[in-house]
Formats: C-alpha cells, structure tokens, sequence
C-alpha cells in the first residue's frame, strides 16, 4: 500500500505527558527541535480553557496559579483511549482525543513560523500502548489537521535519533557490525524501557516491557501527600481537599522535585485556609519516599534484560530519555543492573521528537523522492534504514478451557515481544453438537481471563451444515504484519466455511472525527 503525502512540511511529534516537542529533518540532514513561541524546544502538555472561547496551551506556572483548577487539563495522555473520560467546555464533551489535538495545533501553529506549513506528521506512542490509545492518537493528530503517516514506538525513535547522530545510521560504507542498546523512557506520565539491536542499515527491538501509569507525576505526587500529611498533622486541614489549594502546591512540588536533581536539599511552603507551613526536603527524604516508585522501573528493566536474551554484558549503551532520567537515583540504579553508567549522547526531552522527524524524512524520502528538499547524501542515508518490530502486548482468542469446560479463557496465538511480522495457525474444535455457528473473540493483553483483555474484534462463522457434531476441527489464522494490522480468520474444515476479519481500532467514529476537526478549527489556540 502506497503512502499518502500531502503537500507541506513533514515533521515528528513527540506528544508527551508534562511536555510535548515538534521535530524536523533539515536540508543537512539534522534532526532538529523546533522552537515554540516562548523560544523553547519544549511545549507543556497543559490545556487552559479560558471563558472567552480562546485555549492556551503550555501556560506558564504564574498562569495557572491565576485560574479556576477546573479550567486546567493536564496529563491527559493517561486518558487516551479512554471512551469515559471527557471535559465540558461550553457545552461540549470535549475527549481526550480533540484535547491531545489542541496541544498539537499549538505545536504546529508555532513550528510553521519556521519551516512554513505542516501537513504531515509522525506521532510516537510509548512501547506499551495498545491497540485502543494508537487509534487514539491517530486520531487526535487528525483533529489537529494533520496526516497522520505514521504512529512510532518512542524507544524505537529515540534509537533512531541516537545512531543518526551518531552518525552510524544509514551508512552503506560502515562495516554491518551489531551494536545493542538499552534505552530507558521514564517520561512525565508513562514508562518503557526497551533492547534493541542495530547495524548502520537495520535495526530490530528484541524486547520491551513498560507502565504507561508511571511517570514523572508520581514522584511529584509523593512530595505533594508528604507535605500535605505534614501540614495535616499541625493544623487538622487536608489542603489536597482544597482545589485551588492543591494546584498550587503540585506546582511547587513539581519544582522541588527539579531542583533535587542539582541540589542536596530544598524547601516547600504550603498556604492554606490562613495556614502556612514550610518543608524542609533533602534529596535522600525524596529518594526514600519513592524508592518503590524506581523500584518499579528497575524490575522491568532487568525483565527486558532478561527477556531479550543479550544480557548486561551484551550492551553496548544505555540511553536515557524522557525529562524525569535526569534524577541522579536513576542513573545510579541503572549503574548498579548494568555495570555500566548511562549515555548523555541525546538529550533526554527532545531524542523522541528527532527520531520521529527521521522516520518521517525516511518515509517522505520512500514516498516523494525527497530530493527537493533534502541532499542526495541525505536521501541516500534514509532509504538505506530497514527497521523490524515486536509486539508490545500478547494477541490470543476466547476459547473454552479445556480443563474447565464451564469457563472461558484467553489462548495466546502471538505472545509479547514476537518478531513481526508474524503469522500463526492453529487448530481448535466445536464445543456442542449441531453447532450453528462460531464466535471468534479476538483478544489483547497476557492475562488469562477474557475480561481482563481487551477486546479488539470478532467475527462469525455462519451456515455450519446440520449435524456437525461435536469436536469437529476448526483451523484459526493470526496473522501481525509490519505496519501493525492485525488478521484473524478460521475455517470450519468439515464443511470448509470460513470467515475473516482485519482489526479496525476502535477509536472515534469518522463522522466523530470530521465534527472534532472543524470544532478545532474554530478554537483560537493560543
């Protein structure tokens, strides 16, 4: 299938959790950030819905503190996917969709001061988002007026950015000599870490866990109870039940948590109800108080390590992105699972929107020819890269267990961390005589209950002849390929009759999408 170009620039985004940043590959062929209007590579992934009809995007702290918390949406890439969380705003259910789209019509509104206007895009994901949060940002990308050519893994584009700049990948005249790496993603909101092996034209992930509910915004909200407690226990007031309050104080304590990475000690003062009250942290107070919280990431990373066969003493680099690595406890721990101290070759806040703006060179080079805007060493470099993935969660079928006739299970066809592309058959059989029909549930997810998957399509086979008895035999094809469509058929092998399905996410409906679209259009972003 061919891909469709739009006239107007290409770009990557990285829409993050607590900050989001726009990339482009330039005529040099480096992957550059771009500036928003305060000068800054980097954008808040805050959305302030004022009175007047008018959105700012990424307000400064000063500005939030002025506003009604009510009118503050933040950390809405935690919502993606979710069909039950929505924002009123003057009489409209406002998803988590159009709202991720407001963030990049901002990104986009300030990057097109720069490069002129933007028309297609690549958008990263963490790892281990599902099929649901991809169609989600799929479409809020849409929303945003852009062609969506693309969704990327964030480990994935941060490797990207990491060998380009090191000027390895895309080089046909280096040696074909494997390197692995390592990259963990402690973002605001969500978390990834990931091994994967590359030579100068290809590279292939070989395994990778994550949490997309763990981030940056946990640590902070530790020091927000530990004060909060504090303040509690001297004046009998829970200033986290104020809202104005809590605003305030998440604020400061998202600064506190920033200046322990530099900094031994510092303060946090709270005001609240005629109350006040300072804090005094040190760097070990923090480090205490969330010690599970790395914990958390330190055994996912040495399960990956595990998981990807090549071992600590395998890696050749560890790379950090995502603004919350710059906590010195991290680099410490991976140190300690490593044997090995982390890279600083990219830069943690903007690897993820470099590498999207090179797969999206890469795919603009293979559709358009590239060569009107980019060199011919450039265009050469990028049609040299080939890439290979895994599959992020499990892919199974609802069957009855056969130990326990009187329940239903998942049966894994495709487990986590499969090379894709991938396709496996495998045979099944009726459960009860004169069968009518079959009912193929396709699941997501490792859990053996059904109901703790996630559903993300079914199919029927129909017109099954009279009499088929129980147990006749009936043949399920899964297939995964490299751009992420999933197939499932089966065929009855009695009477040959077959059915078949490709998974089409569920998301916003398209006429949902169109609505979005124009109502973005008519916000004035600012």
């Amino acid at each position: 299938m061919s891909l469709k170009m739009m006239p107007g620039a290409t770009v990557g985004i990285d829409l993050g959790t607590t900050y989001s940043t726009i990339a482009q590959l330039n005529k040099e062929g480096h992957p550059l950030a771009l500036n928003n209007a305060d000068g800054k590579t980097i954008t808040p992934s805050v959305v302030l819905l004022g009175e007047d009809g008018k959105v700012m995007v990424g307000p400064s702290f000063e500005r939030i503190a002025m506003e009604d918390p009510s009118h503050v949406i933040e950390a809405i890439k935690r919502e993606m996917g979710n069909k039950n969380y929505f924002v009123v705003y003057q009489g409209k259910k406002l998803t988590p969709e159009f709202i991720s789209a407001l963030i990049m019509k901002k990104l986009k509104q300030d990057a097109e001061t720069q490069v002129g206007p933007i028309a297609n895009a690549v958008i990263t994901v963490p790892y281990y988002f599902n099929d649901v949060r991809r169609k989600a940002t799929q479409d809020a990308g849409r929303i945003a007026g852009l062609n969506v050519i693309d969704i990327i893994n964030e480990p994935t584009a941060a490797t990207l950015a990491y060998a380009w700049m090191k000027g390895e990948l895309g080089r046909t005249d280096l040696a074909q000599t494997e390197r692995s790496v390592m990259v963990y993603d402690l973002g605001g909101g969500t978390f990834d870490v990931t091994v994967v092996r590359y030579t100068p034209t290809h590279f292939r992930v070989l395994a990778t866990d994550g949490d997309v509910m763990l981030g940056g915004l946990d640590w902070t909200r530790r020091l927000v109870d530990h004060v909060s407690m504090q303040f509690q226990t001297k004046f009998k007031v829970d200033p986290r039940e104020d809202p104005e309050t809590l605003q305030s104080l998440s604020q400061d304590c998202e600064l506190a948590k920033r200046e322990l990475s530099t900094k031994a000690q510092t303060q946090i003062t709270i005001y609240c109800k005629g109350n006040s009250l300072t804090v005094a942290i040190t760097r070990g107070d923090f480090e205490r108080m969330t010690a599970d919280l790395l914990q958390r990431t330190r055994d996912t990373t040495e399960l990956v390590l595990q998981q990807s066969g090549v071992g600590i003493n395998g890696l050749d680099d560890l790379i950090l992105v995502g603004g919350s690595t710059y906590m010195p406890v991290v680099e410490k721990m991976l140190t300690e699972v490593c044997g090995r101290p982390p890279s600083r070759d990219v830069v943690p806040e903007e690897a993820v929107a470099q590498g999207a703006a090179i797969h999206a060179a890469i795919l603009e080079a293979r559709a358009t020819g590239g060569e009107s805007r980019m060199g011919k060493t450039v265009i050469n470099r990028l049609r040299s890269v080939h890439t290979s993935d895994v599959n992020s969660h499990s892919l199974g079928v609802k069957i009855t267990d056969p130990q326990n006739r009187s329940r239903k299970i998942n049966h894994i066809m495709i487990p986590k961390n499969t090379s894709i592309p991938f396709e496996v058959r495998q045979k099944f059989v009726t459960t009860s005589m004169n069968q009518q029909r079959i009912h193929v549930t396709v699941l997501e997810g490792d859990a053996v209950d059904p109901d703790a998957c996630e559903q993300i399509g079914d199919f029927y086979i129909t017109g099954l002849p009279l009499n088929l008895p129980a147990g006749s035999p009936v043949e399920v094809t899964y297939s995964y390929d490299s751009s992420g469509r999933i197939s499932c058929s089966a065929i009855e092998l009695t009477s040959k009759k077959a059915a078949s399905t490709e998974i089409i996410r569920t998301g916003l409906q398209t006429k949902d999408v169109d609505v979005f679209e124009v109502l973005a259009k008519d916000y004035q972003v600012e």
